[in-house]
């Protein structure tokens, strides 16, 4: 199969709106973590949150909304807009210059976009109340565009002008993942040159309280204590949003443009439970499944990987979950990967998570570092035998694996290679 690289990154991020805010918050373990002012009300039990910092998109107007002044939409492209598809739309003009893209390279028939993104609840919330209080008619034209899932896609193929493949992935927290490994696929295949993927959540209160009501959320009050990945005391996940961008190229087309890649995407796998509709296989099954198939397309064996990216969510069960799919696969080959999870820094960005996860592993592989696991005092028992990285280390890493996991036991594992 023709190789696959990771040209170009955008974030947007509760540790940083750019690929080098975001590498040095990721060596010094500087979490985004807030009190977030709307959880502060009597009947949350939830106070913190991850929050996107320089931005604010709370006004359900989205002329109202701040934000950096490099970033000036026109009216009309702010009109088909929830904040998660502005943030993707913020990602993805950084993922452009990084990969310094002409524009024929962006809109032709051999360049895609997929997506992922839960919608915008806030706004779907706002435009259902109004049209069953004030009429029918009283919807603006391009709420429904603006709120549901698809609008990431919606926006993005029109305001970017994308004529290759495009849709979008629902597939809960292991959304991105699947956009990623399928977008692979599309390449591998000779169908596009070039896709871009992109994860994005609203990351605000009507997208992360709900999850309160599963008891899947952190009770802290402590900012530095509510995402502690494999702790012992952990209680549960801290929500955030934002967006993150990647470009996919072939190999040709990397040559053809003489682009420097971050990374190789080496190959992917995906496994479901098919176990519960809410929580991990208690054994991990799908999740180990997923990496096997990750390292048999990448064609390696499990000691070829020195770090791991755990979706470890920082929930009780999940991060079990996990711990037991690494080690049914990599104990038996005699392997001891370094693990962490970066989302003791970022919070849980839900279908976002694998994307952004991912472009921390291509800094990562880049730059020649493997970020730590934060915030753990003791690590829980039943996790224990993982050879977790509790402080970041210059190391140079050769192969990575990055796992996803979703409600409904979906789970996709990635493989990235360094390039030489």
């Amino acid at each position: 199969m023709p190789k696959v690289f990771i040209t170009g990154l955008g974030f947007i991020t509760s540790i940083g709106n750019d690929a080098a805010t975001v590498t040095r918050t990721l060596r010094e373990l500087r979490h985004g973590m807030v009190l977030y002012p709307p959880f502060q009300r009597p009947d949350s039990p939830v106070k913190v949150a991850a929050t996107i910092k320089d931005f604010n998109t709370d006004s359900l107007d989205p002329e109202d909304w701040i934000y950096p002044d490099r970033y000036r939409p026109r009216r009309e492209t702010l009109r088909s807009m929830g904040p998660n598809a502005f943030y993707a739309w913020c990602a993805m003009q950084q993922a452009i210059e990084d990969a310094r893209l002409a524009e024929a390279d962006i809109s032709n028939d051999d360049t895609g976009l997929y997506a992922a993104s839960g919608g915008a609840p806030g706004m779907l919330g706002h435009l259902l109340r109004r049209m069953h209080t004030q009429g029918v008619m009283r919807c603006p034209p391009l709420g429904i565009v603006a709120s549901i899932a698809g609008t990431l896609n919606f926006n993005l193929v029109a305001h970017y002008k994308i004529k290759g493949a495009s849709t979008g992935f629902s597939s809960a927290c292991a959304s991105s993942s699947h956009a990623l490994g399928f977008a692979c696929d599309e390449i591998e295949r000779g169908r596009q040159k070039r896709m871009f993927v992109v994860g994005a959540e609203d990351g605000n209160m009507d997208a992360i309280l709900p999850f309160a009501g599963m008891r899947a959320l952190s009770l802290q009050t402590d900012p530095s204590k509510a995402s502690r990945p494999f702790d012992s005391a952990r209680d549960g996940f801290v929500g955030t949003g934002g967006a993150t961008a990647l470009i996919l190229e072939s190999e040709d087309e990397v040559a053809r443009r003489g682009a420097k890649p971050y990374c190789e995407v080496a190959g992917w796998g995906q496994a479901s439970d098919g176990h519960n509709v809410a929580i991990s296989h208690p054994e991990g099954a799908g999740l180990a499944s997923a990496m096997r198939r990750a390292l048999r397309a990448a064609a390696l064996e499990p000691s070829a990987i020195d770090y791991i990216n755990a979706h470890a969510t920082s929930t009780p069960i999940g991060d079990i979950s996990e711990a037991k799919a690494i080690r049914a696969v990599f104990d038996a080959a005699g392997a001891r990967p370094l693990v962490s999870s970066t989302k003791a820094l970022t919070g849980h960005g839900l279908s976002l998570a694998g994307a952004m996860e991912t472009g921390f592993c291509a800094l990562a592989l880049r730059d020649g570092f493997i970020p730590g696991s934060a915030h753990i005092t003791n690590i829980d028992p039943a996790c224990a035998g993982l050879n977790i990285l509790q402080k970041t280390e210059d190391k140079q890493a050769a192969h990575i694996l990055n796992n996803s996991s979703g409600f409904g036991g979906a789970n996709v594992s990635i493989v990235l290679r360094k390039t030489t």
